[in-house]
């Protein structure tokens, strides 16, 4: 293989989630920009995939994310109105749990601070209000009207389309198996087609990201991840337009799910489903008994009328940080080389602004977006 001749601004490994809208940033700017994907465009082998991915504006994870979530609703309502594709869907959201929990409480902090609207029900009222829900009495839920989700397949290809037709180049079916720093301060690019060269490198391979930097070893750790799709006995009650998605803390878990869209099923998963870290280029894709039995017992205890007959089931990744919160930076011995990594189960939703942040730093080397705890240095 040779050296490719022409030497790009910025080469963009991996165009899933995040590689797809940072692809697509750069492009907008005049940057001349590579993108590499070793599967398909869109594909079902990481992250990204799964029909439909939650957006909250309640955020019980940590106050920080609010700037970063409300840049991330107004870059999908642009790319919505820019491709004409549905790529997001408001229906409300429900964060719940015991009195005191974190999910609520959490969610609750955050409308708070930001002065988000929003409504706290007991579970009974939350049940009343939406009947596909049977939370215990005693539960307490944040309602907040402008969650939803997106839809990630249509993302992907919008912002790849995008991209393109801004002067990216995006290659499918081309891995990366190893870069370095060139003499000048670029760096190289080893596919299993061709050999690059370019200013910087963006690195948002997802769960193979650890594989490409060594600062990310144990730091960026993928996680097998299981979903399923469930056909409710009353669909009317979990259409878009009857259930807001949710996120419940219960005695078994935390647990998310998602209206009817698209196919068949109620849609739901369980953070960390069975805590079973994988290497991704090796680790069991096909869901079994255990996988079903989990989320089969959690919808028939709190959402009984959706525990129908099984339509589908799907095994995806998290790629978990220390800290669950994400690694936005530039790598410690290589300014030139960006990183985006540890999104940790709740990141798709970001990924409209997570690539605008990946393309300040890949072409400014720095953002105005509020990024400092999702620097590297705070492992040291």
């Amino acid at each position: 293989m040779g050296l490719s001749d022409e030497r790009r601004d910025v080469i963009v490994v991996g165009v899933g989630g995040m590689g797809s809208a940072t692809a697509y940033h750069l492009a907008r700017r005049g940057v001349d920009v590579l993108g590499l994907e070793r599967f398909d465009i869109p594909h079902t082998q990481g992250s990204s995939h799964g029909i439909t991915r939650i957006i909250r504006r309640a955020y019980y994870e940590h106050p920080s994310y609010i700037p970063l979530v409300e840049r991330a609703y107004d870059l999908w309502d642009d790319l919505a109105e820019e491709t004409d594709r549905p790529v997001i869907h408001r229906t409300g959201s429900i964060d719940a749990g015991p009195q005191g929990n974190v999910v609520f409480e959490g969610s609750r902090r955050s409308c708070e601070e930001h002065d988000i609207p929003h409504e706290v029900l007991t579970g009974a009222e939350c049940n009343e209000r939406f009947p596909g829900y049977d939370l215990p009495d005693d539960y307490r839920a944040l309602y907040q009207p402008d969650g939803g989700f997106v839809v990630p397949e249509q993302a992907i290809v919008g912002h790849t389309e995008e991209a393109q037709a801004a002067g990216a180049e995006i290659r499918a079916r081309e891995g990366v198996y190893d870069w370095a720093e060139t003499p000048d301060g670029g760096v190289r690019v080893w596919t299993d087609h061709d050999t690059y060269e370019a200013d910087r490198l963006v690195l948002a391979a997802g769960a193979w990201n650890y594989k490409l930097a060594d600062a990310l070893d144990g730091l960026a750790v993928p996680e097998r991840q299981v979903l399923a799709w469930f056909q409710p006995e009353t669909p009317a009650l979990f259409e878009p337009d009857s259930l807001p998605v949710w996120n419940i803390e219960t005695p078994e878990g935390r647990f998310y799910g998602l209206p009817i869209y698209d196919v068949p099923g109620f849609k739901l998963g369980k953070y960390h489903h069975l805590d079973e870290a994988v290497d991704p280029d090796s680790y069991d894709t096909d869901p079994g008994p255990a996988d079903e039995v989990l989320l089969r017992d959690f919808t028939e205890k709190y959402f009984p009328k959706a525990a129908g007959p099984t339509m589908r089931l799907a095994t995806c990744m998290f790629t978990n940080s220390p800290d669950e919160d994400f690694i936005l930076d530039t790598l410690p011995d290589h300014p030139q080389v960006v990183v985006g990594a540890g999104f940790s189960g709740h990141g798709f939703k970001f990924a409209s602004v997570i690539g605008e942040v990946l393309a300040d730093l890949a072409a400014d080397g720095d953002t105005d977006h509020p990024i400092e705890m999702f620097r590297l240095d705070r492992f040291d």
